[in-house]
């Protein structure tokens, strides 16, 4: 360290003769100021403090405008919103194209079953069916002329009615079916005078049963009667057959 100081002491001596320095020949250029002669530099001082920052210098010009970045990734799906308002209706659109051809749907079959007869013969036999041989409408040959019974070829509900010609006597029918009796008619005679019985009943048949009209009790209830211009009558036919 002593070595280094001799050394710089060495370089900053002012050279005997040298005080002074001619600017050109016989001027002799003045020493600066304040200059003392055979003055010695001291050893560097250390460095000073950082001065207080100055003030924000002013905003610079907005540069130009920089390219398009890249896409950014999708966000997440946001949450449903509320239910708007339902609009007006709008107007009628146009009418559709026709659909196809439906199949074909089951036969609409008609069935029919069905009768109506009079008495001919003022002879009737108590206690058996009585036979109404006068057809007037007996297409399907649903009823026996020759056993005076409908015989029921169509399951279903069946209306049967009849109306007796009273003369003579009293008269006492009863409808059966299948051997029993449903339905029970008495209408006492009047001396001198034509009378009217009637009675009518629904009823459900199977396949095969029979219906009839017979007298019943003794032969003083058999009056029934018919002529030319009196008629005794049985008539029956069906409503509606039985789908299942």
């Amino acid at each position: 360290m002593l070595l280094l100081r001799a050394v710089l002491l060495l370089l900053v001596l002012p050279i005997r003769g040298q005080e002074s320095e001619t600017e050109g020949p016989g001027v002799v250029v003045p020493l600066p100021k304040g200059a003392c002669t055979g003055w010695m530099a001291g050893i560097p001082g250390h460095p000073g403090h950082n001065g207080t920052p100055g003030r924000d210098g002013r905003d610079g010009t907005s540069g130009e405008k920089g390219e398009k970045g890249d896409p950014g990734l999708v966000g997440p799906k946001g949450d449903t919103g509320e239910t708007g308002v339902t609009g007006i209706e709008g107007p009628r659109g146009f009418p559709g194209i026709p659909g196809r051809k439906g199949e074909p749907g089951e036969s609409a079959y008609v069935y029919r079953s069905a009768f109506s007869v009079g008495l001919e013969s003022r002879v009737t036999v108590p206690n058996v069916p009585i036979r109404f041989t006068k057809i007037f409408y007996n297409q399907q040959n649903h009823y026996d002329v020759t056993t005076g019974k409908f015989h029921c070829n169509i399951p279903g509900l069946y209306y049967f009615s009849y109306h007796i010609t009273v003369y003579l006597k009293d008269v006492k029918v009863s409808l059966y079916k299948r051997d029993k009796a449903m339905l029970f008619t008495y209408d006492q005679y009047q001396e001198k005078n034509v009378d009217q019985a009637s009675g009518s009943v629904l009823l459900h048949l199977e396949m095969g049963d029979e219906v009839w009209l017979q007298v019943y009790g003794d032969g003083d209830s058999n009056g029934l009667y018919a002529d030319n211009v009196n008629d005794s009558t049985f008539t029956g036919f069906l409503l509606y057959y039985d789908t299942v």
